[in-house]
């Protein structure tokens, strides 16, 4: 089968990669069938090992096996994330359900447990490296955790409903791109009044990949439809794609989400009493930093008033432009971003269309890179090698002692066949238990893409995005762990976005932007003058940045600690909770319920969509650490950094991994401050 198959066979290529142009979508489902076999026959001779239990055979035994259908599930995920088809989509819909169950069977192994309890009963005197315990312990909680212990009834119940969430999140998924993929606002010359040169580029070649030659597409990806409600003189059009674009999920029909969210949401809820919890929320948080539903409430209860308060004066200033202009309708969600934008121009004599010519993505990416040589000593070099797509282009990633470090992928313009969103992924991950292994990581994005023989510029917000995803690149790729389990990124959701979210800030320092930030015709440097604005405008706006994120938080915590979580109506779910945080009716969430995709299309950020914010409140206080040197690119500091936080992978806990690099917890100021909140709610 590995002869015919080139999923199955080793792949020898450059860089440890598949052979792309090999790989047909007809091998996954028999390579799928292939490596679940392979896997579980280790699992059983793991389990049913007459030697007595060490680590050696069960803990290590446990992470070395499913290599390859780890090999096979992350070409596949790569692709029906960032170049998706319907016969991939089919796929999808067959092996979700497949692969839950599979590892259903694998946690709810009672043998294979009584095992991993057996160690982790006697770890104190097992001789361990902290490493190993470490492992140890983390392979107790998810057995624990999976049901491992409980009574055959309740372990069969709880392997269907992960089975059974296992497809209704890939039709969550799949819903919400069908809905992206057949909407698009088709206009004509006479329709772009208020767009600059940049968005009507974009807007041309959106409309030729439909098939719509001399006309402009306004698509649902986030980069388009923003740029179009930011920039556009069209009110009319303006509301017609907000309005597309917020129903997402919900438009009746086959990919309506809302019978899907209600069904997740009464299975994860009956999955959390079944393990010993009041409710989802509960179940969730009890393995992350926060530990409790409280304490994440406790800091977004904190941020809200704060943040409502802020976007109610920027509202009022918005409302004034309007009738200024001599306007006599109410702002309307669809009018904050065109109004803002009028606002800040007004206010700073800044507006996107000055700033994004100097921001091109090539040179963003060089920004980013540099930025890691700087703080970690990391060089990057263009390499030729096939990839899944045209689009896709790589890197060897190589330390300042010229070791290589790791092969890094960039897959940057939006397609109809990419799912909506930016995301870090692997299709390797590093670990020292088979060897000497270097992680392959790819960062997807969706910025849109230029007319041929155009640069790609971005806006502001989109930079922000691409030193965000690499923040995430880098703490796969600068894991230096021994075991699978701990590599790179597995770490507690609320801590996990620290080194993402920390990586943004130095695009914003002068030594960045000077070097950077240059004129795409002329290449000269963004002017001081212009460079002084931007920094001036840090937290313009954030009122309406800060509720938008901040009620999607606390819808899905108050969503997921239902005490009943079934007969849930999502309308009357959602518009109920926004009538209780008097939400400004001029704002709507940044995700609303039918296409939260964080919390459905997979379910990472159920009950934990307020990490964002928990960690934003690492993260300024973490860049502090640097301005109190004085330095952005303090050497000690930058090392603390990378030992305890981008290379240590899951080796702490989260609060002691923040100590060693910070020698303290963190404060909530900093980030009052980085948003403009000081001031009394």
């Amino acid at each position: 089968m590995a002869e015919q198959n080139p999923l199955l066979a080793r792949w020898t290529s450059a860089h440890g990669l598949p052979s792309f142009g090999e790989v047909k979508v007809e091998h996954f489902r028999p390579a799928f069938d292939a490596a679940l076999v392979a896997h579980r026959a280790e699992i059983d001779a793991i389990a049913g090992s007459k030697a007595a239990p060490d680590f050696a055979n069960t803990i290590e035994a446990l992470e070395r096996s499913g290599r390859q259908l780890n090999n096979v599930s992350n070409l596949f995920w790569v692709l029906a994330g960032a170049d998706t088809s319907d016969a991939i989509e089919e796929v999808e819909r067959d092996v979700s359900p497949l692969l839950a169950r599979h590892f259903n069977a694998l946690y709810l192994n009672a043998p294979l447990f009584e095992r991993i309890h057996d160690l982790y009963r006697r770890r104190d005197s097992l001789k361990l490296t902290a490493e190993q315990r470490r492992v140890l312990e983390r392979y107790h909680t998810q057995f624990t955790r999976a049901g491992a212990g409980l009574d055959q009834a309740a372990q069969d119940r709880l392997a269907a409903i992960s089975e059974r969430l296992a497809s209704l999140g890939t039709a969550f998924g799949q819903n919400v791109l069908a809905d992206e993929k057949s909407w698009a606002m088709v206009l004509e010359e006479d329709d772009l009044a208020g767009l600059p040169d940049f968005a009507r580029a974009a807007a041309l070649a959106a409309a030729q990949e439909r098939g719509q030659k001399g006309k402009y597409a306004i698509t649902l990806s986030r980069s388009s439809v923003e740029t179009f409600l930011q920039f556009s003189a069209r009110r009319d059009l303006r509301e017609k794609a907000f309005t597309a674009w917020i129903a997402r999920g919900e438009n009746g029909g086959a990919s309506d989400n809302r019978g899907v969210v209600a069904e997740i949401v009464a299975l994860r809820g009956e999955r959390a009493k079944l393990l010993g919890y009041d409710n989802f929320a509960d179940y969730k948080l009890a393995d992350q930093m926060a530990k409790t539903p409280a304490n994440a409430r406790k800091l977004l209860d904190n941020v809200w008033g704060r943040a409502r308060a802020r976007a109610e004066r920027e509202r009022d200033e918005l409302q004034k432009l309007i009738a200024q202009e001599g306007g006599n309708f109410a702002l309307a969600p669809w009018d904050w971003r065109y109004y803002a934008e009028k606002l800040r121009k007004a206010r700073y004599d800044l507006d996107e269309a000055e700033l994004k010519p100097y921001l091109t993505l090539d040179n963003m990416i060089a920004a980013a890179f540099e930025t890691a040589r700087r703080l970690f000593g990391l060089s990057f070099k263009a390499i030729d090698i096939a990839l899944y797509h045209a689009d896709a282009r790589a890197w060897e990633v190589k330390d300042a002692a010229g070791n290589d470090v790791g092969l890094f992928i960039g897959d940057y313009f939006a397609r109809t066949s990419k799912h909506s969103g930016a995301w870090m992924t692997s299709l390797r991950d590093q670990e020292k238990l088979a060897g000497n292994i270097r992680p392959i990581i790819l960062n997807v994005c969706n910025f849109s893409k230029p007319p041929p023989g155009e640069p790609a510029l971005l806006s502001f917000d989109d930079a922000r995005t691409l030193f965000h995803e690499f923040g995430h690149a880098l703490h796969g790729l600068l894991s230096d762990v021994t075991y699978p389990l701990l590599s790179g990124t597995s770490v507690a959701n609320d801590f996990v976005e620290l080194p993402s979210q920390l990586y943004e800030h130095w695009l914003e320092t002068p030594e960045i932007l000077k070097t950077y930030a240059k004129h795409y015709k002329t290449g000269t440097p963004m002017p001081q003058a212009l460079l002084d604005k931007v920094l001036a405008t840090r937290t313009f706006n954030q009122g309406f940045a800060t509720v938008e994120y901040t009620a999607c938080a606390i819808v899905d915590l108050d969503l997921h600690a239902r005490p009943k979580a079934d007969s849930l109506d999502v309308d009357q779910f959602e518009k109920h909770e926004l009538a209780k945080l008097h939400m400004p009716p001029e704002i709507a969430m940044r995700h609303r319920i039918p296409h939260f995709g964080h919390l459905f299309a997979g379910g990472g950020y159920a009950a934990g969509y307020y990490s964002y914010m928990w960690s934003e409140v690492l993260d300024a206080d973490a860049f502090e650490a640097f301005e109190e040197t004085g330095d952005h690119f303090d050497p000690a500091t930058a090392k603390r950094l990378k030992d305890y936080v981008y290379a240590a992978g899951n080796l702490r806990d989260p609060a002691e991994a923040y100590t060693k690099f910070r020698g303290r917890l963190p404060s909530v100021e900093p980030l009052l401050k980085k948003r403009g909140l000081t001031e009394a709610a």
